[in-house]
């Protein structure tokens, strides 16, 4: 079978429970993280780092937690020690993540995701328009910009400010939780993403718009309505976390399809199996490898008792790679059932964004089918990959050939 990380070597060894941190992404492509993860689903599913967090690797037991919202908080910035910032959606635990995720689903609704399809349709064919010759930086070109405009576009923010909205998710992206510094950075970066899109929230409220920030000021629900942290709290996230999501999953897709050309020609002529190949990209390579929780109790997760408020670092790329219910994970086959594949979270926190992430995807993969006969990653580059949360590569250098 297919290698899922094209360009990147088989890593000489295979670490394990001896580390006392998890591998980086970086410097081959995730290959030495992923025969980490295999060692460490088998030998020590549930263990800790250097610094006493735990860290989940099974399927089975990286669900169950997303699973049960009661025993396992999201709020891990208040229950280590901080202040949760108000009206964060991922931090919040029931009820009130229940009355804002409501709130927030009044105005980011699927009717509104499929009513963009026109518009995520025109703003692709414009970036690869602007496409000179056969090779072309896929991320420069269409993963970055596209994701940043469509969501501009949503708010209600200007298209020209793009340029800002780029360069907070490189800053996230940047950012390194174990250096102070890099956190403060984020930190400023913050205050003034949320200070530029209060500007908008303030004349929305004056000035009634049917743009997203405009939906979200009128929401209302039991006759309660969003305060305006709630708003700048979601449209931040819907910027950051929506834009890196959307651009590291079309690279991805073209990752993947490199280890396995000719299904490019099968695509061509026949888009139905675009939907699985999707799937099974965010299986192989989920945009995000974990995410994090604490428990409220004392709880034991694979024999391991773990105390309260401990940090959990839940490996969603594990799980998606997880022997137990994946035949042949590292394989490429997207024939196969994805239906427990966990990308983008499961319970009460899925993913929001995901059928927005999903949508542009298929629009991008469907235009570049009708444009060239074939997409190949440059095998000359070396490639760089983002070195933290993120699984996918900093640039992606295609080669191609016009229809």
């Amino acid at each position: 079978m297919s290698n899922v990380l094209p360009n990147v070597p088989h890593p000489p060894w295979a670490p394990g429970p001896e580390v006392v941190q998890p591998p980086t992404v970086e410097p081959d492509g995730g290959a030495t993280l992923l025969a980490w993860m295999r060692r460490m689903r088998n030998e020590s599913p549930v263990w800790r780092d250097e610094s006493g967090n735990a860290h989940v690797f099974r399927h089975a037991d990286v669900v169950h937690i997303l699973g049960d919202p009661g025993l396992y908080s999201s709020d891990t910035v208040g229950r280590l020690g901080g202040e949760t910032p108000s009206g964060v959606l991922l931090l919040l635990d029931p009820p009130q993540h229940g009355k804002l995720r409501r709130l927030v689903s009044r105005a980011f609704t699927s009717r509104l995701i499929s009513e963009l399809t026109p518009q995520i349709t025109t703003l692709t064919r414009e970036l690869l328009d602007a496409v000179d010759g056969e090779r072309f930086d896929l991320v420069d070109a269409v993963a970055n910009p596209l994701p940043v405009m469509v969501i501009a576009a949503m708010l209600g923010v200007p298209l020209e400010d793009q340029a800002k909205f780029q360069a907070w998710g490189a800053q996230l992206l940047a950012t390194d939780a174990a250096d102070p510094e890099s956190v403060r950075r984020m930190e400023l970066t913050g205050k003034e993403i949320s200070a530029y899109l209060q500007t908008f929230v303030d004349a929305r409220r004056s000035t009634p718009h049917d743009d997203l920030i405009g939906t979200l000021v009128q929401a209302e629900v039991d006759g309660q309505r969003l305060s305006d942290d709630e708003i700048v709290s979601f449209a931040t996230l819907l910027l950051l976390a929506g834009h890196i999501t959307t651009s590291v999953l079309l690279g991805n897709i073209l990752l993947c399809l490199d280890s396995a050309p000719e299904r490019w020609e099968a695509l061509r002529a026949d888009r139905s199996g675009i939907p699985a190949l999707i799937e099974e990209t965010l299986r192989c390579r989920p945009p995000f490898t974990r995410v994090e929780r604490v428990p409220t109790r004392e709880v034991e997760i694979a024999g391991e008792v773990i105390a309260p408020n401990t940090l959990l670092h839940l490996w969603l790329l594990s799980a998606n790679h997880d022997e137990r219910v994946f035949d042949d994970p590292a394989a490429f086959v997207p024939e196969r059932s994805n239906s427990r594949q966990a990308a983008f979270g499961h319970g009460i926190h899925y993913c929001i964004g995901a059928p927005l992430a999903r949508l542009e995807s298929r629009i991008v993969l469907e235009l570049m089918l009708d444009r060239f006969r074939s997409v190949r990653v440059d095998a000359d580059s070396r490639l760089s990959f983002h070195g933290s949360n993120v699984f996918g590569a900093e640039q992606l250098p295609l080669v191609v050939r016009r229809a």
